[in-house]
């Protein structure tokens, strides 16, 4: 009994994704490609001020640097009531909460919070939970602060 125990411990273990970068388990590359949906809003641009990805885009904010920063903290964007909840409580993106959020900004913002009056201002959803992971992996490949 104990060896099949033992066996289907190792089995999970190696069923279950391997975070790439240490934060994200989705496909990077496929990230990428779904990314294209994102940048009529998003712009991923450096602390060197080098945009990696999107346009100019200034309706979202900036999504470079999105691992382990504080919800609704980007300086100078005014983010909605559900956002500044999360920030107020010092709420960081990781990919739970990013894949969560962006499948149902304010139905995930009110299951946070325990608040149904706060919504969320992004008005797109991501389709599946797949491409929400390979959106975070692609995020997180283009690198930011906790480098």
């Amino acid at each position: 009994m104990k060896r099949l125990s033992v066996l289907t411990a190792a089995a999970a273990l190696l069923t279950t994704p391997v975070l790439a970068d240490g934060h994200a388990t989705g496909d990077a590359e496929a990230g990428e490609r779904a990314f294209r949906q994102c940048i009529s809003c998003h712009v991923v641009v450096d602390a060197e001020g080098e945009t990696l990805a999107g346009r100019n885009a200034r309706t979202g904010p900036n999504l470079w640097g999105i691992h382990g920063r504080t919800i609704g903290s980007v300086e100078d964007f005014r983010y909605s009531n559900g956002l500044m909840a999360l920030m107020e409580a010092g709420t960081e993106w990781d990919e739970a909460a990013f894949v969560g959020y962006v499948q149902d900004p304010t139905g995930w913002i009110r299951e946070t919070t325990g608040d149904d009056s706060l919504r969320g201002a992004m008005s797109f959803r991501v389709r599946s939970e797949e491409d929400a992971l390979n959106l975070y992996a692609y995020l997180v490949s283009l690198g930011g602060p906790e480098e």
